[in-house]
């Protein structure tokens, strides 16, 4: 599979009515194809299944540098997998090389999927993405809490997710202070997914820091409290 190939197969399912709308929804100039979801998650699953994981990466790659929007995510796409050997490292390294690209929230997102699962496969990588907590990049900031989003959903965590959570609820916290509209966002996601099983640890949070907090992410966050 060439990324010709794989261009052609995207492109064979172009609208450029509705990529025109995309273009104004998504706010950001870059190509569009005006692909619905469907077309991206099809084609990367029938690419995951054929392809061995080295050549899969560099068509990943490959797909990102065309700046194209329904190509980036497709790129995302291809790494969404719970087990990657041997070369688990390099698609850690690849989704790392990206981040400086983000530009957007539906695109950083997609990543985000695939960086959830290196991550559960390591959690040791909290180490690396604590860094990005203090990055001047908002989309790099704000994919510290995205990335991690699985340890706010375990009902019954053991001891070390559990530690984990804590630290990332610190982070969290850090957060509030900061007035961006997404890195807001990103902490009251983080709190209604926890709070949907840990609802007292949500609501000692918002006792905590929710003063801080913009009203709009503090309602968020709260949704699922009774």
């Amino acid at each position: 599979m060439t990324l010709h190939d794989a261009l052609s197969a995207l492109n064979a399912e172009a609208d450029p009515a509705r990529a025109d709308q995309m273009r104004a929804y998504h706010k950001i100039d870059r190509p569009y194809l005006g692909l619905s979801n469907e077309i991206p998650n099809r084609l990367a699953q029938e690419w995951r299944r054929s392809l061995p994981l080295e050549d899969r990466l560099a068509l990943a790659d490959a797909l990102w540098q065309t700046n194209i929007f329904e190509a980036r995510i497709t790129a995302a796409k291809l790494l969404v997998q719970a087990r990657i050997r041997p070369e688990d490292e390099s698609t850690w390294r690849l989704i790392q090389s990206w981040m400086p690209d983000f530009d957007s929230w539906a695109i950083a997102d997609a990543v985000a999927m695939a960086g959830q699962r290196r991550l559960a496969a390591d959690p040791a990588r909290l180490d690396t993405v604590e860094g990005w907590t203090m990055s001047g990049h908002l989309w790099t900031k704000r994919a510290a809490l995205v990335f991690t989003l699985p340890w706010a959903k375990p009902r019954h965590p053991k001891p070390e997710e559990l530690a984990a959570r804590e630290r990332i609820l610190g982070w969290a916290a850090a957060y509030t202070e900061d007035p961006e509209w997404f890195i807001q966002k990103a902490v009251a996601w983080w709190l209604r997914d926890l709070s949907k099983k840990d609802p007292e640890r949500t609501r000692a949070f918002l006792s905590d820091h929710g003063e801080k907090m913009k009203a709009f992410a503090r309602k968020e966050a709260a949704k699922y409290l009774s």
